[in-house]
């Protein structure tokens, strides 16, 4: 963890009002928000030029974080979803009734990875939250991998934290929970 991330009280009122943050994660920085404020979400998809119908990735530190949105999964499940977060895999899992479709979008599935990426973990720890995570970018276009490509790209429109991106070349492999199949390498 790095000395500069302090989790103060002032991030977590902006994330509770709504605010949009910029954080590292496994291979670049993520662009995320309060995945239960629906204001926040939508202003995250605008601002990224990426439709709703696509859904979106929440990280967590925890599954009891994301349980609220997903049917229960066994504790040797929850054990699976640890594990494939630690190779940086995002699991494609199936949601409650109850979940958003701003989270969602047209699938029956939340993408969820419980992140081991150390900053991203202590984040989503020191908030008690999951995060939408989405590669701070406009859609198809390369995203950001440093502090300083984040303000250029949002300026203050999102809230940019420092932070050192881990070493992954390629953003998380995302898999179907129920066969494994990969959706994305």
């Amino acid at each position: 963890m790095q000395r500069s991330f302090i989790f103060s009280r002032r991030l977590s009122a902006h994330l509770k009002r709504g605010g949009l943050i910029a954080y590292p994660t496994e291979s670049c920085y993520g662009l995320g928000c309060d995945p239960g404020n629906r204001k926040a979400v939508l202003r995250l998809l605008k601002l990224k030029r990426r439709p709703q119908r696509k859904g979106l990735i929440l990280i967590a530190s925890s599954y009891r974080q994301v349980a609220r949105y997903l049917q229960p999964l066994t504790p040797a499940e929850q054990t699976r979803l640890q594990h494939d977060g630690e190779q940086a895999v995002t699991c494609l899992l199936p949601v409650k009734p109850s979940c958003p479709r701003w989270l969602r979008g047209e699938h029956d599935t939340l993408a969820v990875r419980l992140t081991a990426h150390p900053f991203a973990k202590q984040l989503c720890r020191s908030a008690g939250s999951a995060l939408v995570s989405t590669s701070a970018n406009r859609s198809g276009q390369r995203p950001a991998k440093t502090y300083a490509e984040c303000l250029r790209l949002f300026g203050k429109k999102v809230r940019v934290l420092r932070g050192r991106v881990g070493k992954r070349k390629q953003p998380s492999t995302i898999r179907e929970w129920s066969d494994g199949k990969i959706v994305r390498k």
